[in-house]
């Protein structure tokens, strides 16, 4: 079977040439290697090695060794053929027999149908959409490497995370240790966040630009915020910033550094290294406007994480419990025992706690008849990073 002559697009064609005309330097351009090339058509190739494809009946040449780009880690060596790597399931070889004939002008979509053919499998146009979407599943191998060449047109994900409608709008680079907080006060175009490296960052939401950087000379366990309030959690100490009225002031109370910090409408909660849960009560006729009025005692160890959910207020800790502690009377009611190691995050979500734990799984709580709460379901991490 002859292939066709007519003229059609083919896979490679990314800066709207044919390879007939492509073909007449095979020198990539230098240019176009530092992203600097403005010239289209440009004489010089525009890829390190284009997909060629093969003649009838004719036998591929394999590669000199010296040919092989061995800086290029979208490239694989298969004995003598060099192979390009996709995202997506087909790979390409390449041939240097055909590197300059105009017979390849055939669609690959079309070789592979050929090939398909002999042997009875399906080809490309008869793959399911719902392969597709599969292999969007999986993250890019050559994006997470910084050289995917595929750009919009890449088969897996170009990103860490799969949800409907979300992007990755910006990478807010700066600070130099783990980040441990994230705040985004109300009426404000400013995000704050909090890191090891002892700083606090403040990016404008508009440009996505670090506006400035506050030295604070000590750990930061964590950054939250509430209405136009700024909470830091630190040594000994939880910073209030009213971004508003720029007045700041120190609540003095924790013992060891601040892991957790949740605030309700009048009260605000923070969670000490000693295990102590100590409380401020809101109020505009003081100053400062936060009062302490209880130390909440039942943990052992560090207190990990606080969430606040119908007027109960959930703590999680190293001691591997979650305590249940009422809003109204600030006692505890309930201590829940099932990880086997530090909880560290809650959230209340609808009518169910879930819990994280170091122990690699999330926990689902449900309130049953009597006022105790159960574990309705566990799900495993095998791997968390």
């Amino acid at each position: 079977m002859e292939f066709e002559t007519a003229r059609k697009p083919s896979v490679f064609n990314r800066l709207g040439r044919e390879p007939a005309e492509i073909s007449h330097n095979k020198s990539v351009c230098i240019f176009w290697r530092k992203g600097k090339c403005l010239r289209n058509p440009c004489r010089f190739l525009h890829c390190e090695i284009p997909v060629l494809c093969t003649k009838k009946g004719s036998s591929t040449e394999s590669f000199n060794q010296q040919d092989l780009p061995t800086n290029n880690s979208n490239y694989i060596r298969a004995k003598n053929t060099l192979v390009l790597k996709r995202s997506s399931e087909t790979t390409f070889e390449k041939s240097r027999e055909d590197a300059g004939s105009k017979d390849c002008k055939k669609e690959t979509s079309k070789n592979l149908a050929l090939k398909n053919e002999g042997s009875g499998s399906k080809s490309t146009e008869d793959v399911p959409k719902k392969s597709k979407e599969v292999s969007k599943q999986n993250v890019c191998e050559s994006w997470a490497h910084g050289n995917c060449i595929d750009g919009d047109k890449c088969q897996s994900l170009h990103s860490w995370f799969h949800v409907d409608g979300l992007t990755i709008l910006a990478q807010l680079q700066g600070h130099t240790k783990a980040v441990t907080g994230i705040a985004l006060p109300e009426k404000n175009s400013k995000l704050f966040t909090s890191s090891s490296d002892r700083t606090v960052r403040i990016w404008d939401c508009n440009t996505g630009q670090c506006a400035h950087v506050i030295e604070l000379g000590a750990d930061i366990g964590l950054i939250i915020s509430k209405g136009v309030c700024v909470f830091i959690g630190m040594p000994n100490i939880v910073k209030v910033w009213n971004i508003e009225s720029s007045a700041e002031y120190n609540l003095n109370g924790p013992i060891g550094q601040v892991y957790a910090m949740e605030i309700t409408d009048d009260m605000l909660f923070a969670g000490g290294q000693d295990g102590v849960i100590l409380a401020w009560k809101i109020s505009n006729e003081t100053n400062p406007p936060w009062q302490p009025v209880a130390s909440l005692k039942g943990h052992s160890c560090d207190v990990l994480s606080l969430t606040v959910g119908v007027n109960r207020l959930y703590s999680g800790s190293k001691d591997r419990t979650i305590r249940v502690w009422d809003l109204k009377t600030l006692e505890c009611v309930m201590a829940l025992d099932g990880h086997a190691d530090n909880v560290t995050s809650l959230i209340w979500w609808d009518q169910y706690l879930l819990s994280g734990s170091l122990d690699c799984t999330i926990k689902v709580w449900a309130m049953h008849e009597g006022g105790n709460m159960e574990v309705i379901h566990t799900h495993n991490e095998e791997h968390i990073r």
